[in-house]
């Protein structure tokens, strides 16, 4: 159930939407149903009998006005390797401010993968394009997929093996006035390939920005796709990401995220094994401190025999910050000899944290394995009381703690330049975390 947004808040975004025009008509057209089932639904600012948004509260989007036009700083002479995990040798599309910036992406099609914009991509889209990502009863998709501007489309060849992982950066530099973007990602993987991804959410600016990321990867027959998400944000940001992966027979996708930094976050993730034989193992690792809020939505659904999902989250909270995690696992009848394994972890650092935590299973097949938890506490004061008993300073022992708790998931990204970012990124946050504990 959603309610429908404001007047004033679809006029807001009305005038956005007149502004959109492609030049194709089938894209044309599904920009148009899009807008249409966002008028219908709005944003789902209601408390009550709304289960998908129970514990996150978006009634700051009615009451503030996001700009899709709005000026930039730009970003020309910016070092991109000193704010973003970054490798020459990757193949890059580079999303400044919402548009591709065609002079910093490269791929290689004799590596078997190509990254293009959306109007020059090769091949039928039309059929693809929100096949998975589907607008229908998802306001924030709906949104994206009306008012986006540079679609970013990575094909990975049948049979290929790339090596160098595709880096998709989407960089917000400064600006006074507050600002709307809308990241697109379309990941066509062919039969028998294997890729990774690495998508890069960087928020330079100071001010207050609405971003809403729409991710969608179809997979082919046995193709094999790494999806690493980095979600860097400023505290004024409200972030609504929404990833969707489709896999048939034997084919696997496996997606781990790192959250930090919004004032409202969301990790939306549905996967559907469609066929048998396919795998998916969603993992994150999200850090809230302040009055920082994250919503982490992980769904997948079984729909066919011999599949295997796994969900694996660690939260981190300091201050008084708030995290949500709902993971569901659906195992559909005749989805037997199902493997479906769900668990969430979290370390409050201080009294004033909160965690809403609610993994569900809905199974309606015999002869399945499925298992589900969460936990959440403070820090053994033992455990730092050892640490410092044995000559380890209280600051490095809190950091110790917390490195330790979060190195579980933070090893899983690679390549090594991209977990050595990350572990720089946490070093930074956790004096701030530490600030606000009870370490």
């Amino acid at each position: 159930m959603t309610t429908t947004a404001s007047q004033g808040t679809i006029q807001n975004y009305a005038a956005d939407f007149a502004a959109r025009a492609d030049g194709q008509p089938w894209l044309d057209a599904l920009r148009r149903e899009a807008w249409a089932e966002f008028e219908r639904l709005g944003f789902p600012t209601a408390r009550r009998g709304n289960e998908l948004w129970k514990y996150t509260d978006l009634r700051r989007l009615d009451a503030e006005a996001f700009s899709l036009n709005g000026v930039s700083s730009g970003g020309a002479a910016l070092d991109l390797a000193s704010v973003a995990p970054w490798h020459d040798d990757w193949h890059t599309a580079v999303v400044i401010d919402g548009a591709l910036d065609l002079s910093r992406t490269k791929s290689s099609d004799s590596a078997g993968v190509t990254v293009s914009d959306l109007d020059d991509a090769e091949g039928e889209l039309q059929s693809v394009f929100s096949s998975v990502a589907r607008i229908e009863g998802s306001p924030f998709v709906a949104l994206n997929t009306a008012l986006f501007r540079s679609g970013v489309v990575v094909d990975i060849a049948a049979d290929a093996e790339v090596e160098q992982p595709v880096h998709i950066l989407h960089v917000i530099t400064e600006a006074e006035e507050n600002r709307a973007f809308y990241p697109r990602a379309l990941v066509r993987s062919g039969s028998g390939s294997k890729a990774t991804v690495i998508e890069s959410f960087v928020n330079l600016s100071t001010g207050s920005q609405l971003v809403v990321p729409v991710f969608e990867a179809p997979l082919s027959e046995n193709a094999e796709l790494t999806h690493f998400r980095v979600q860097l944000e400023n505290e004024k940001t409200v972030h609504i990401g929404t990833t969707r992966s489709e896999q048939p027979a034997g084919a696997v996708f496996n997606s781990t995220t790192f959250s930090t930094g919004p004032a409202i976050g969301r990790n939306d993730v549905h996967t559907n094994l469609a066929a048998e034989g396919a795998e998916t193992t969603l993992h994150g690792l999200y850090i809230t401190n302040g009055k920082a809020h994250q919503d982490n939505e992980i769904s997948t659904t079984h729909q066919k025999p011999h599949g295997t999902s796994h969900q694996f989250y660690k939260g981190i909270l300091a201050g008084n910050s708030r995290a949500v995690f709902s993971g569901k696992v659906i195992v559909q009848p005749g989805a037997m000899k199902t493997l479906a394994q769900q668990k969430d972890l979290n370390l409050l650092l201080s009294h004033g944290a909160e965690i809403d935590t609610k993994p569900s299973l809905e199974i309606y097949a015999d002869d399945v394995q499925c298992a589900h938890g969460a936990t959440a506490g403070h820090v053994d004061p033992n455990m730092l009381f050892y640490l410092m008993s044995r000559g380890v300073g209280r600051e490095e022992a809190a950091k110790m703690l917390v490195t330790g708790f979060a190195s579980e998931i933070v090893d899983e990204f690679e390549p090594e330049q991209l977990r050595d970012f990350l572990y720089a990124k946490l070093d930074e946050i956790i004096p701030a975390l530490d600030s606000e504990g009870i370490l």
